[in-house]
């Protein structure tokens, strides 16, 4: 079977590519100047280029179910079934971001004061970005072990499509990828008026910031909700003790890989062992 792991994620040259950002960015904001009149900024602040943007995360598990092609059809009726009208439930994580760096991580706010939710399943995650350096340093849980992955960027291989709304106030663009070991295709909308490669999740790349993402028409919807313009001080700061094997990107994949072809050869949804 062939490893597509190996080819998940694209890994171009920094400078031609930071290059090629800056020329797709000036390009869609000559086609859309005259719809950003409303994005949030005043004369005096400018666009936003630093602070926190809280992201209204929503799953819904029977879409998640359907959109895996090794279930069977009988598995997701029942889980249809079974779920019914619970099959969403919502969260909120943060991304804060400078013009050099993002921080990406669950957030301690509730959308419900008194939904639980799935806190039970809180484990070390984060997700760390240096563009001016090239490198990343995340945490992840993968069936229970947590990796803290330290490499250079990886960002995704984006196809730049050509619908535009309005996410959080801003105008937005999308692109589509795929992600072919998890079964997973992606929409993004990037914002045109704040030029950062980074955003939620794992994804970055794109000429904006990603202000929302679309997973299996769906299965999980990352929105912006709050967008706060501020001076960061703390907020990438690393944390003081960091638990968990330290490995390469290609490390993790290979471990996601076997994952995953396990969970197929079960014909258990992989997702209940990762973050989806």
């Amino acid at each position: 079977m062939k490893r597509r792991y190996l080819h998940v994620y694209a890994q171009p040259n920094l400078i031609s590519f930071m290059k090629q950002q800056k020329l797709l960015f000036l390009a869609f904001l000559n086609l859309a100047i005259p719809f950003i009149t409303n994005a949030q900024e005043t004369p005096e602040s400018g666009p936003v280029q630093e602070g926190t943007i809280r992201y209204m995360v929503t799953h819904n598990w029977t879409k998640k179910l359907n959109a895996l092609t090794y279930l069977s059809k009988q598995r997701k009726e029942r889980a249809n079934y079974m779920y019914g009208n619970d099959a969403e439930w919502s969260e909120y994580t943060l991304l804060h971001f400078s013009p050099t760096q993002t921080h990406y991580l669950d957030s301690e706010e509730r959308v419900n004061s008194d939904d639980q939710g799935y806190s039970w399943r809180r484990e070390t995650f984060w997700i760390r970005r240096n563009f001016e350096q090239n490198t990343m340093h995340d945490a992840l849980t993968l069936q229970g072990k947590t990796y803290q992955i330290q490499d250079s960027i990886r960002c995704q291989d984006w196809k730049i499509l050509n619908d535009m709304k309005e996410v959080a106030g801003h105008l937005c663009m999308n692109a589509s990828w795929e992600d072919t070991l998890k079964q997973q295709k992606i929409v993004a909308w990037f914002a045109l008026d704040i030029p950062h490669s980074g955003g939620p999740e794992r994804l970055c790349g794109l000429p904006g910031l990603i202000l929302e993402m679309d997973v299996n028409d769906g299965a999980m919807i990352v929105t912006a909700n709050r967008i706060e313009a501020k001076k960061l001080s703390k907020e990438f700061d690393l944390p003081k003790k960091i638990k968990g094997k330290k490995s390469t990107e290609l490390e993790y994949q290979k471990a996601l890989y076997k994952l995953i072809q396990e969970s197929i050869k079960e014909e258990q949804p992989y997702f209940w062992l990762i973050r989806y």
